[in-house]
Parts: C-alpha cells; structure tokens; sequence
C-alpha cells in the first residue's frame, strides 16, 4: 500500500522501475525515449529484435548503458500487454497457417 492509503497496483511497481523512460512532447515527437536523449525505446527493441546484441548496442551507443537498455525491453513489454494488437488474419488458405 502507498502511503496516501491507496493500494499499489502491478503498474505501479512497473512504471517506477522505468525511471529511465522518458516521454516528453519535444522529444522525437512524443516517442518514449532513453532519459531524455534521442534514443527512442523503438529503436532499441528493433535494434534486438534484428539480433543484435545489448553489448555491440552499447559499442555503438556509448552513450548509452546497459540498465537503458533492460528499461527499453521491459517497457516494450509492458506496453505490448496494454492491448491487443491484431497483425494479420489467418486462414486455412494461408501458407503457414497449421491446425
């Protein structure tokens, strides 16, 4: 329980653990970015999801540091369970589509 008396949610505790997020309307247009800087937290979950690892991300980005990066997944996370996003419709027809 916080200490105005109202119950603390899961949100809560996962919204003070990404104290490094960052959304400011100046800043790349509104984007979540890494603590301010122009560092989007997209561009960082694109950079992994291309399979590149968090070291050669911080070789080039020394700017950044590795808690950045964990901050940047975990929010990517957390927004991704906010709502369901439908990316295409399968059907039998549908090449890979398995029953």
């Amino acid at each position: 329980m916080k200490n105005d008396g109202a119950v603390e949610t899961d949100k809560d505790k996962n919204m003070e653990q990404l104290d490094r997020i960052i959304q400011q309307p100046g800043i790349m247009g509104g984007k979540a970015c890494i603590r301010g800087m122009r560092i989007t937290v997209g561009m960082i979950v694109g950079q992994i999801g291309a399979g590149r690892s968090v070291d050669e991300i911080l070789t080039d980005y020394p700017y950044l540091e590795r808690e950045d990066i964990m901050q940047a997944l975990r929010y990517a996370a957390w927004r991704a369970e906010e709502r369901e996003v439908i990316l295409t419709s399968v059907s039998p027809k549908t090449p890979f589509f398995r029953q």
